[in-house]
């Protein structure tokens, strides 16, 4: 695996391969890399000739109260599992390299709609961050496909929708949640978690998986299902465990609006706060 960390060598080993008339798959990252990630190398795989990796600790989608300077950075271990996954290329860049005038003065990428809420109310200017940067990075690496993970699930959609409007060339391609036996998704966050929270921590999946089941059932028995009060329900089960609900919701999987009796593909999209961590999850709900 080559790492290069100037933009004119990613452009430059980028025209060659397009040159060659080879296909690119991307997977950005922010590092401390965890077998999640390595699924998303393993999918680009499947999608095209050459993959490109980067990793960036974007200080864009930090909130004011996120510290980004104790984000976990551990290059030698990623740079380990990138090579062993086959990865053609990692691109590491500093912020002076993708913000030169500095973030008060970078132009930025904004979604509507799908980017407000959830994340998105919780982390205010998180997903203007995320869509930003995702684009400028699809500019320099100028990807025929691009690999991310469903455990952000709207992040996803951002990025989905992001790609849709401003007409760009790039598939997405959401790469299903890799998992703890517990259940428990498997994060950069949990190396937060104490061993007493690691056990509390599978709630959240399992709150969900109980909030999926009360849906399908009512829905095969016909019934007026109430999304919000079953939400509220779940919610309470995991402030009940020790967790903290930080939202809780069922919506329309595409638009990412409350869901209506109407809505036959649905997302459960749930985060909480496990001591130090904030777990976010989802679940997909397909009716009929």
């Amino acid at each position: 695996m080559k790492t290069v960390s100037e933009i004119s060598e990613l452009r430059a080993q980028v025209k060659i391969w397009h040159q060659q008339g080879l296909t690119i798959a991307f997977v950005p990252t922010m590092g401390n890399l965890h077998s999640g990630h390595v699924s998303l190398v393993d999918e680009a795989h499947k999608h095209a000739d050459k993959v490109i990796a980067s990793i960036f600790v974007n200080p864009m989608q930090f909130g004011a109260n996120e510290d980004i300077d104790n984000y976990p950075r551990t290059m030698l271990n990623d740079q380990q599992q990138l090579t062993k996954a086959g990865t053609d290329l990692l691109f590491t860049p500093t912020p002076d390299m993708i913000y030169p005038k500095g973030l008060d003065k970078q132009s930025f990428v904004e979604v509507p709609n799908v980017s407000d809420g959830y994340c998105g109310e919780s982390r205010p200017g998180h997903f203007r961050g995320v869509a930003t940067v995702v684009c400028k990075l699809f500019n320099l690496v100028q990807p025929d496909v691009a690999c991310f993970g469903l455990k952000d699930y709207q992040q996803v959609q951002v990025i989905q929708t992001m790609v849709e409007d401003l007409s760009m060339p790039i598939v997405i391609i959401p790469v299903e949640t890799r998992r703890e036996e517990s259940g428990l998704a498997l994060s950069s966050r949990n190396g937060y978690l104490t061993a007493e929270e690691k056990a509390k921590a599978p709630v959240l999946q399992t709150s969900l998986q109980w909030l999926a089941g009360q849906i399908t059932q009512g829905f095969t028995q016909q019934e007026r299902i109430d999304f919000i009060g079953l939400a509220k329900k779940a919610a309470n089960t995991i402030n009940e465990t020790g967790l903290k609900t930080d939202y809780l919701h069922v919506c329309h999987a595409q638009t990412l609006q409350p869901a209506n009796e109407d809505d036959t593909h649905l997302v459960i999209l749930g985060a909480a706060y496990c001591g130090k961590a904030r777990l976010i999850d989802n679940l997909q709900v397909i009716l009929g």
